[in-house]
């Protein structure tokens, strides 16, 4: 009968342990895919803008934002979030509720640049409604997927 009590002891870290490496994979899965759904929308409301008129010309050189620099930007800060959201669910007692604040104060600190950069009234606007698309997607299923992996 003390075997099996050793077993069941022996076998519980181990299967914590893969269930906390299960976690971590399935969060970076969820936003792996969330990213590329960032991207997507992101590129696509660029492209919309665009051909209602919007240049997406920054004065410093006079050259205008190409489409894939927009899922380019967007891919790497949606993938820089995901790390932020494991980050937070291997280090903080409550991780939902610290992601959300995290990548709401980046967002709005996001929207700085294109306020400073000079462009024209219509780029400018449409360069901040595009900090928020990848935002709008990312924070929410971050933080659900965060809800659902706490302890």
């Amino acid at each position: 009968m003390d075997g099996t009590n050793d077993t069941g002891v022996a076998a519980s870290p181990a299967s914590g342990r893969t269930s906390r490496t299960h976690r971590y994979r399935g969060l970076a899965r969820t936003g792996s895919i969330a990213t590329l759904a960032a991207m997507a929308a992101t590129t696509l409301a660029a492209a919309l803008a665009r051909a209602v008129g919007v240049d997406f010309e920054v004065p410093d050189g006079g050259e205008s934002i190409p489409l894939s620099g927009f899922a380019v930007v967007t891919g790497f800060f949606s993938a820089v979030g995901t790390v932020i959201a494991v980050a937070l669910l291997r280090w903080s007692a409550r991780p939902a509720e610290r992601f959300v604040w995290t990548a709401v104060s980046l967002t709005a600190i996001s929207l700085v640049p294109p306020l400073l950069s000079g462009a024209d009234t219509t780029t400018t606007a449409a360069l901040l409604g595009l900090h928020l698309v990848p935002a709008a997607v990312m924070i929410p299923t971050l933080a659900w997927s965060l809800r659902t992996r706490a302890d």
